[in-house]
């Protein structure tokens, strides 16, 4: 392991100084690619160097042991390799974990579409819960979303919203929410106090520049139609709602936020953008496809994830058995435990896979 850590800090230094040259910095795409590879390494090398200092003063401090020295010092020379013993075996586990192979899609922003699925009414009510849940957690790390296509129901429910949150990082943080999401609760229009169990279907999407994928036109049917909905000031007024279909996939796309004609089919050609690109990734992975079973769930919408129990007040996720009894401050968008345990869980298993 260390010899591959004082490769990538070569790697690391050589773009460094690649960054400082103006030829570098004049060409967009390299310079561009170069900012991308730094910043994967950067962590590692934090890492890396932090390890150096402690590993370098525990050889010098076993050093000084050999030596003669009086009583008070060697006792604070062997309390100094005490401490730096402890440090060792923790920035070992966490330059494995640095080094494991990463996801090309992590650092990239999301689109995620969240459909009510069997519950009726109930299961538009709690498309709604989660399209909320994640736009808090979005505000809570500072990000922002945007709305591609949203078709909502009467009592305040949505029958499917397509959205996308625009970070850095994004990707890592929420693709383990793809799946379904079951909720048990009582609905508002129950007289008898009855609990009802309803399901939702999440899919997160890694969002693709134009870069990653190339979209022939002539494979694209551009349809136009008027918005539809509960309601809104240019609803039914205007053509303005686009259909795209993709003739090799036949995937379909529809869009409706805008009133502009024109951003909606920008906003359908970015999520068709980012459908395509999933294909072609799962298409690349088969052989990841083929041992997902040792990560966190398959990230599969058809395959159950969640449990949200209103009346019990908590959360269970069924890939890793983690239970919280803090369901009202995660609907708040308050994700960062549950969504650190997956992810902790998921390295655990890829390095047990690796050894």
């Amino acid at each position: 392991m260390y010899e591959k850590l004082l490769h990538i800090e070569i790697r690391y230094d050589e773009i460094t100084t690649l960054l400082t040259d103006p030829k570098v910095i004049n060409n967009q795409n390299l310079y561009r690619d170069l900012m991308k590879e730094i910043n994967e390494l950067q962590p590692i090398i934090d890492v890396f160097r932090e390890y150096r200092k402690v590993k370098e003063s525990l050889d010098e401090s076993l050093l000084m042991l050999e030596e003669d020295l009086d009583k008070e010092f060697k006792e604070l020379v062997a309390e100094e390799i005490n401490d730096a013993k402890k440090k060792m075996p923790e920035f070992e586990e966490q330059l494995k974990v640095l080094l494991l192979p990463s996801d090309p899609n992590d650092n990239k922003s999301v689109i995620i579409e969240i459909r009510g699925g069997a519950g009726g009414d109930e299961a538009a009510l709690f498309a709604a819960d989660l399209f909320r849940m994640y736009t808090r957690f979005a505000e809570r790390n500072g990000w922002t979303h945007e709305i591609l296509d949203l078709n909502e129901i009467g009592i305040g429910g949505i029958k499917e919203v397509v959205f996308s949150l625009d970070a850095l990082g994004a990707y890592s943080r929420l693709k383990y929410e793809s799946g379904v999401h079951r909720v048990q609760r009582v609905p508002e229009t129950e007289s008898s106090g009855r609990i009802h169990t309803s399901t939702v279907t999440v899919a997160v999407l890694p969002e693709a520049e134009e870069v990653d994928v190339e979209i022939n036109l002539s494979e694209v049917q551009i349809d136009t139609y008027r918005s539809s909905g509960a309601g809104g000031q240019h609803v039914n007024k205007t053509d303005s709602a686009i259909r795209l279909t993709h003739g090799p996939t036949g995937i379909v796309v529809c869009c409706q936020d805008e009133r502009s004609q024109h951003k909606n089919k920008d906003k359908a050609f970015k999520i068709l953008r980012s459908k395509l690109y999933e294909i072609a990734q799962e298409e690349q992975n088969s052989e990841i496809a083929q041992n997902r079973k040792s990560q966190v769930g398959t990230g599969d919408r058809s395959e159950r994830i969640r449990t949200y129990n209103f009346p019990q007040g908590r959360m269970t996720d069924h890939r890793i058995g983690l239970t919280l009894y803090k369901l009202a401050a995660i609907m708040d968008g308050d994700l960062d435990v549950l969504i650190d345990s997956l992810i902790t869980e998921d390295q655990a298993k890829k390095l047990a896979h690796q050894e």
